[in-house]
């Protein structure tokens, strides 16, 4: 089964896709991404796979005859593909040349503009689960990208405050985040000439890292070359800084937020960033979603952002120093 459910209490699309249940799971001594597996070409920096069990496709099955009333149902249209950032299985991120991140960047990019073309795509979500923590079975360096036929709650609430914002003072609401975190400092941990990386001052999770760039952009293909460039950087040495904190390859999940396509114009007041969702609050301790957070989305941060930000600088510092 595979369709879309109107979820009528919050007014959101959920994915009903029951055939992911099937999903084997992979032999200890093969990788479908890596060269040689008759999956990927015998040679590749980074590559655009499409999703073997996707949740979301463009020749998509009948709904089922479930719904009625108050419970619709949609096709579950779309698309979902894997990125392999690398051919090496073992890779990490922060191993990563600055060229190779680049040529990351620029592949996130085509895919972005490619995916933005399909007149039925409203939004498309670039992201990363890293880590079993957070569920994943494939170790290879892999992010995702889907192309949804709808656009996403909390994307729907950001663009809403967005929009209020510039209408009521006629600036950018994320920008003024900026200004604001550069103004008091604290929760900054680095910045280079395009991107500044901080701990929001609202943040939800211990390390919920920010990556912002100083340029107001409201998707990844309005970045120039330069931009591409310290992206990449910028993304890799955000993820070297977290594996530093802890001394492992620090799980998270990393997404992307960029404007909706074929919906409208968001450029004058959306500006894209990254989120980092990390569930660690110590070496030790998981940073679980209890009853708070999952059942009326109100989170509490056990931590205080000024002080992890500290942490953080530590942490990038010590990453740099072993980068030579």
């Amino acid at each position: 089964m595979a369709e879309l459910r109107w979820h009528p209490l919050t007014r959101d699309w959920v994915m009903i896709a029951s055939h992911r249940q099937n999903r084997p799971q992979m032999p200890k001594n093969w990788c479908p991404f890596c060269p040689g597996s008759g999956k990927v070409p015998h040679e590749y920096t980074v590559y655009q796979y499409d999703n073997d069990f996707p949740a979301l496709s463009t020749d998509p099955p009948a709904p089922d005859e479930t719904g009625g009333g108050i419970y619709r149902t949609a096709e579950s249209y779309g698309r979902c593909e894997v990125v392999l950032y690398s051919p090496d299985h073992h890779a990490t991120l922060p191993a990563l040349s600055d060229e190779h991140m680049q040529k990351l960047v620029d592949l996130w990019v085509e895919r972005t503009r490619v995916l933005s073309g399909d007149p039925r795509i409203k939004y498309v979500f670039v992201f990363e689960n890293r880590g079993e923590m957070v569920g994943v079975t494939m170790p290879h360096p892999h992010g995702q990208i889907y192309g949804y036929p709808f656009i996403p709650k909390k994307i729907q609430l950001e663009t809403e405050a967005c929009r209020e914002h510039y209408e009521s003072s006629g600036g950018c609401l994320i920008c003024e985040m900026v200004a604001e975190e550069k103004r008091f400092g604290h929760r900054v941990i680095f910045e280079n000439e395009s991107f500044i990386v901080f701990l929001p001052f609202f943040c939800e999770y211990p390390y919920g890292v920010y990556i912002v760039p100083k340029q107001h952009i409201q998707a990844l293909p309005d970045m120039n070359e330069t931009m591409r460039r310290s992206f990449g950087i910028t993304v890799r040495d955000t993820v070297g800084m977290l594996d530093e904190l802890f001394g492992i390859p620090f799980p998270y999940m990393m997404c992307m937020h960029q404007s909706p396509v074929n919906s409208g114009d968001f450029g004058s007041y959306y500006h894209f960033h990254v989120e980092f969702f990390p569930p660690m609050r110590s070496a030790e301790k998981q940073k679980f979603n209890a009853s708070s957070e999952t059942g009326v989305w109100a989170h509490c941060n056990p931590t205080a952002p000024e002080e992890k930000a500290e942490e953080l600088r530590r942490a990038y510092a010590g990453y740099l120093s072993k980068k030579g």
